[in-house]
C-alpha cells in the first residue's frame, strides 16, 4: 500500500512539472515586427525646398611643382604627406649647361669691359687733341661712337650674366608656400624639362568642393549662401559651408554651371579627393509663408472627412495617430491645409489604407 502511494506521488509530481513547462511555453511572446512607413515633414507653401548635389573635395590651393630649367635631378626631398615650410629646398638639377653658360657670360663681360675701358681712353686722348686743334672733328666723333658701342656691349654682357645666374637658380626647386606634399611624380636621376610636374603641393588649409548645378536651380544660388556638406567617408556628420564662386556661364562638357563651396570649419578627417554631398535649402520669399501644404498622397478620406496620419516617436519605433484636417485648394506642391496641422510635424505619405490609429511603426 505504501509503495502504491509513493508511485502515485511520483506520477503526480511529474504531471505537475509537465504542466508548468507547458504553461511557460505558452507565456513566450512572439517578436512584433514593426511596419516601415514613409513620411515627410509638413512645410509651408513656397517654403524651404532641399536639393542635394554631389561634388569632390580639394584643398583651396593646389600647386604643381616643377623646375624652370631642364636637366637631371640630383636631389629630390619630397615624400607623400610630408609637411613643408615656404622656402624649403625640395630638389636640385645637375645644372651643367646653365653653369657653362654662366661662365661664358662672365668671360664675355670681362672682354667687353676691357674694350669699353680701351675705347674710353681713346676718347679722352682724342678729346685732348681736338681741344688743342691737333685732331679733326670727325676723328673726335668717331671716338665717341666707338665708346658708345663699347659701353652698350658691356651693359648687354652684364645683363647676360644676370640672366645666366638666374638660370642656375632655376635648377633649384623651393616650396612656394607652406603645405603638404600630395604626390611625387619624378625620381632622382630622371631627366626633366622646364615646367614638367615633379610633384603636387596642397598649400591651402581650407577645403573646397567643386560641383555643377543644373539651370533649374542656378538662379536660386548666390555667392555667400550657406549650405550643408556631408562626406561619404565621414558617416553621420554634416559640416557648415558657404558658396564662394558661381560661374556665369554653362560648362559645355558637363552641361552644368560650375560653383565652388568652401567648408567653414576645418577638420583633419576631410581630405582632398573625398566624395561630398552638398545640401541646398532654397527659399522662395515671394510665396505665401502662412499657407501649409501636404503631399496629395498623404491625405485620406473617410466618413468624417479628410485626415492624415501623424507620426510621433523615434526612427526605429514610432506611433501613427489619425488627425482630421480641413483642406483648401490643390497646388503644385499638394493640398493647402486650413486647420489640423502645423509646420514641422511628420506625416505618413504611403499606405494610408492599411494604417491603424495608434499603430506602432518604424520610419523608413
Amino acid at each position: 500500500m505504501i509503495k502504491l502511494s509513493n508511485q502515485i506521488f511520483k506520477i503526480s509530481c511529474l504531471l505537475a512539472v509537465l504542466f508548468m513547462m507547458s504553461c511557460g511555453e505558452k507565456e513566450v511572446k512572439e517578436e512584433v515586427i514593426l511596419r516601415p512607413v514613409k513620411y515627410s515633414e509638413v512645410t509651408y507653401l513656397g517654403g524651404e525646398k532641399t536639393r542635394q548635389f554631389s561634388g569632390t573635395a580639394k584643398t583651396e590651393k593646389i600647386v604643381n611643382l616643377s623646375f624652370r630649367s631642364s636637366g637631371i635631378i640630383t636631389k629630390l626631398d619630397m615624400n607623400l604627406g610630408q609637411k613643408v615650410k615656404k622656402g624649403t629646398l625640395l630638389g636640385t638639377l645637375d645644372n651643367v649647361a646653365a653653369r657653362l653658360n654662366y661662365e661664358s657670360a662672365i668671360e664675355s663681360k670681362n672682354s667687353t669691359e676691357s674694350q669699353m675701358n680701351t675705347a674710353k681712353l681713346a676718347l679722352n686722348r682724342m678729346r685732348t687733341l681736338y681741344e688743342k686743334g691737333s685732331s679733326s672733328l670727325s676723328d673726335y666723333e668717331a671716338a665717341k661712337n666707338s665708346y658708345r658701342t663699347a659701353l652698350a656691349s658691356f651693359e648687354s654682357s652684364k645683363r647676360s650674366v644676370a640672366i645666366q645666374q638666374d638660370q642656375i637658380q632655376f635648377g633649384y626647386l623651393y616650396a612656394p608656400e607652406d603645405g603638404v606634399i600630395a604626390s611625387v611624380t619624378s625620381e632622382v636621376d630622371e631627366n626633366v624639362s622646364p615646367g614638367q610636374v615633379v610633384g603636387v603641393l596642397n598649400a591651402g588649409t581650407a577645403i573646397e568642393i567643386s560641383l555643377g548645378l543644373p539651370e533649374s536651380v542656378i538662379n536660386a544660388v548666390k555667392k555667400d549662401m550657406e549650405v550643408k556638406v556631408s562626406f561619404t567617408a565621414i558617416e553621420g556628420e554634416t559640416f557648415n559651408a558657404v558658396i564662394t564662386e558661381v560661374a556665369p556661364a554653362l560648362n559645355a562638357n558637363t552641361s552644368t554651371y560650375p560653383i565652388t563651396v568652401m567648408v567653414t570649419h576645418s577638420d583633419e578627417r576631410i581630405k582632398s579627393g573625398m566624395a561630398a554631398n552638398v545640401l541646398f535649402e532654397f527659399v522662395n520669399e515671394d510665396m505665401a509663408k502662412n499657407i501649409i501644404v501636404v503631399p496629395t498622397n498623404a491625405v485620406g478620406e473617410d466618413g468624417n472627412g479628410r485626415f492624415v496620419f501623424l507620426v510621433e516617436g523615434e526612427q526605429n519605433k514610432a506611433t501613427v495617430k489619425k488627425q482630421s484636417i480641413t483642406i483648401g485648394n490643390l497646388t503644385s506642391e499638394g493640398f493647402e491645409v486650413k486647420t489640423g496641422l502645423k509646420a514641422g510635424q511628420k506625416i505618413a505619405t504611403a499606405g494610408l489604407q492599411t494604417l491603424l490609429d495608434g499603430q506602432d511603426v518604424k520610419l523608413n
